[in-house]
Parts: structure tokens; C-alpha cells; sequence
């Protein structure tokens, strides 16, 4: 059996944009062979080709993420940042972490086979967005990997259907930015909530100042509530990715936000 993670640029969407791409070219060329006054010709068949451009530069882009993020690819950027941050996952002999949004279960799995004496929950909405991402998924990827020590179930970042303290370590990578939030430092306090003292952290995402806000004033708050060895961690000056990758993946501001509480 072998693991399917999924690509973070999902095929079907690099598909849609294409086949829209192509669509508006054909009405372009349609709309130009017409018999149809020739300044209204030129003007409808100007924004088409413009419109068509357009969204040819999307597909080209989204092509190109799509093969950064392959796992099968030369660049597999997916891995990497994977590998990266379950690295800072530490979890004591029979504990307990959580990985928010574990889409198709890599995250998870990554910070079980780390830590083979402890156990790993993976949770996520499996929106329609990510359609091809699903409890069944993860399953089967931590089977593929010979990990034991998963689970998987489907719930909500923003409200956890957990007790508080209830983890030795939580998790996340690339996911609260993608949640429609005025409050993002509010979903981490969630997630956090659910660490017991002494639990460690490691959250990795795009923390710029328009998703976040100040995050770096959020890292001095958790110390001003006790939490200990809190560190934002740039993930673009070769970390994970180099500044022009984060800069024409739109990546720019990925951090990975870690600690102990």
C-alpha cells in the first residue's frame, strides 16, 4: 500500500482554471468570426484575450505550486515543511498530541512515528474545498505508513470538542489562515487551551500582519500568561522555503509560532 498526502494545490482546481482559460479562448476566437460591427468586435474580443490572459497566469501559477508541493516532485516543499514542523513536536512516553486540521493525515502521522511511544489525534472539518481529503484518507495513509498510534475524527478549529488541558502537545500547519476570522489569535488561544502545563506547541502558518494582527505582541502576551520558551520562527529565509518561493506562493509572513505552556 502506498501514501497518497494529497498535493496542497489540489489537481481538480488547476484543472478548472485551465478548462475556464481555454473556454474564454474559444469564445474569444468565436466572437472574432462573427458578423457583428467590427468596434464592438474588437472591443468584446479585447477583454476576452484579457480576461483569457488573466486566467492563464492563475493556471501557470497554480501549476507551478502544484508541482513545488508534490510529494512525488523534484522541489516536494510539502515534506519538507511537514517533516519540519513535527520535528518540534515532543511528546513524553504515553501522552497525547493534537494536530488541528489534519487534512489528509501527514502532519499526524509525521509526529507519530516521532514519537512511537505516545499517541496522535487528528482533526479537521474536511470541507468541500478539499474534497479529496477525508477521514478515510488519513486512515489509510497512516496503515500505508505501519503507524498505530493515530486517530482521526472530524471537528471544528474554532471550537474543539475537547476538555481544557487535555493534550501534551498540539499542532497545526498552514491552516487557521484559511479560516474566515477577524480574530485569529483567538483560534490559537482554542487551540491552546486544549495543552496541559507543561505541554509543548509548535503552530506553523501564515502569520502576517493582516491575517494575525501583531503576532509578535500575541508571543509577549502567552509569556505574560505563563507560557515559557515562546518563539516565532521565520520559515522563509531557508527554513522551509526561500523569501522569493514565500514571495510568489503568496507564502510571505509563514512562521511557525512554538513553546512550552
Amino acid at each position: 500500500m502506498k501514501t497518497d498526502y494529497k498535493n496542497w494545490m489540489p489537481k481538480g482546481m488547476v484543472m478548472g482554471v485551465m478548462w475556464v482559460t481555454v473556454a474564454f479562448l474559444i469564445l474569444s476566437v468565436i466572437l472574432a468570426v462573427l458578423p457583428i460591427p467590427h468596434t464592438a468586435k474588437v472591443i468584446a474580443v479585447s477583454i476576452l484575450l484579457v480576461i483569457t490572459v488573466v486566467f492563464a497566469i492563475m493556471t501557470l501559477w497554480m501549476f507551478l505550486m502544484y508541482r513545488a508541493f508534490s510529494y512525488d516532485g523534484k522541489r516536494k516543499m510539502s515534506a519538507q515543511i511537514i517533516n519540519g514542523v513535527a520535528s518540534y513536536v515532543k511528546i513524553p512516553e504515553g501522552g497525547k498530541g493534537l494536530d488541528v486540521g489534519c487534512g489528509s493525515g501527514a502532519l499526524t502521522i509525521a509526529c507519530a512515528k516521532r514519537n512511537p511511544k505516545a499517541s496522535m489525534t487528528g482533526i479537521d472539518r474536511w470541507g468541500k474545498e478539499y474534497a479529496s481529503f477525508s477521514k478515510n484518507l488519513c486512515e489509510q495513509n497512516s496503515k500505508a505508513e505501519g503507524v498505530s498510534n493515530t486517530s482521526f475524527m472530524q471537528g471544528d478549529a474554532v471550537k474543539l470538542p475537547f476538555e481544557d488541558e487535555t493534550f501534551d502537545a498540539v499542532t497545526s500547519n498552514y491552516v487557521y489562515h484559511n479560516i474566515p476570522s477577524r480574530d485569529r489569535q483567538a483560534i490559537l488561544l482554542e487551540t491552546l487551551r486544549t495543552l496541559k502545563k507543561g505541554g509543548t506547541f509548535a503552530i506553523h502558518d501564515i502569520m502576517s500582519k493582516a491575517k494575525y494582527g501583531d503576532i509578535q505582541s500575541f508571543a509577549k502576551k502567552l509569556k505574560e500568561m505563563g507560557y515559557s520558551e515562546v518563539e516565532l520562527i521565520d520559515t522563509t529565509n531557508g527554513k522551509f522555503m526561500s523569501k522569493w518561493e514565500s514571495t510568489w506562493m503568496g507564502l510571505s509572513g509563514s512562521a511557525i509560532l512554538v513553546g512550552k505552556k
